[in-house]
């Protein structure tokens, strides 16, 4: 007759060979990690990749403003936003969520560019459409509030409260002769 520890012993040494879940519980201790460095990976390709998106549209927009067609138009801070909203055809919800800033100064010493962000992380939004005239400095600034997924991972990529990365794009130049 086996004694009571060859008896007991039997299960475990059954279990310490069986291999047949060790992959299910391996998967289960390596997933979450995996999953969410892939997310974060996702989401900073996706911010990436609207920044630079509204950088390009916003030089392509400011070209109205340093050729002199905005000012010739009498173009008003509504049509600009509507000109620059119409070369984002995705990613942006441009009717509540774009902010622009048109500044223009007399030189580049003169340059005065406010932080729009607040010490409590909020952003607050400038709203200047000076497009200035032939010779001017001009800063135009678009500014749209990206909302992040990913942030409550452990990854934050949040300049504002409430989870969200202010994107900004600037275009600094002189106006042209018109």
């Amino acid at each position: 007759m086996p004694s009571l520890f060859a008896t007991i012993a039997k299960p475990f040494r059954r279990f310490r060979r069986n291999r047949g879940g060790s992959a299910a519980v391996e998967f289960a201790l390596v997933a979450p990690i995996f999953f969410a460095l892939l997310f974060a990976i996702i989401e900073s390709a996706m911010v990436f990749f609207a920044s630079q998106l509204l950088e390009t549209v916003t030089q392509d927009s400011a070209r109205l403003i340093m050729t002199g067609q905005a000012q010739l138009s009498s173009m008003t801070q509504a049509q600009f936003k509507t000109n620059l909203c119409s070369r984002i055809t995705m990613m942006f919800d441009c009717v509540g969520g774009i902010s622009i800033d048109v500044q223009a100064y007399s030189s580049f010493a003169n340059l005065n560019i406010a932080d729009p962000i607040n010490a409590g992380k909020n952003f607050v939004p400038p709203n200047n459409f000076n497009a200035g005239n032939a010779g001017d400095i001009v800063v135009v600034r678009v500014f749209y509030q990206w909302p992040l997924f990913v942030t409550g991972m452990g990854y934050d990529l949040s300049n504002l409260s409430g989870g969200k990365r202010l994107l900004t794009a600037t275009a600094a130049f002189q106006n042209e002769p018109f």
